[in-house]
């Protein structure tokens, strides 16, 4: 996994997977983190939402990033991600045989 946050080149779809799992369960850890302390102090404020949003915000700009690349791989505009249910088609579906505009075949 070469430049996770980079915008540029193509991944595969292990790759991809990959990316998410790692994204959502930082992401848990986060909220399951930030949950105990609210129910421990009894103290839920609109700090710890900003709290909460500024930790996540890597795990967001992994999935932006590790997203794109793989509409790259699949011969897209790094915006096709924001389609809905798009994310499914890159799971599944093969990228590009060879090199295309975006970089060298990832496997």
């Amino acid at each position: 996994m070469k430049q996770y946050f980079s915008f540029k080149g193509r991944i595969g779809r292990l790759e991809y997977f990959f990316s998410i799992v790692v994204a959502s369960f930082y992401s848990f850890a986060i909220g399951f983190a930030i949950g105990i302390t609210s129910i421990d102090t009894e103290v839920y404020s609109v700090s710890m939402d900003i709290l909460e949003t500024v930790l996540s915000l890597p795990a967001y700009w992994l999935i932006l990033a590790q997203g794109a690349k793989r509409c790259h791989d699949r011969g897209n505009n790094g915006w096709f991600q924001i389609i809905p249910f798009y994310g499914l088609i890159m799971l599944f579906a093969a990228g590009e045989d060879g090199a295309n505009k975006y970089g060298e075949n990832p496997i």
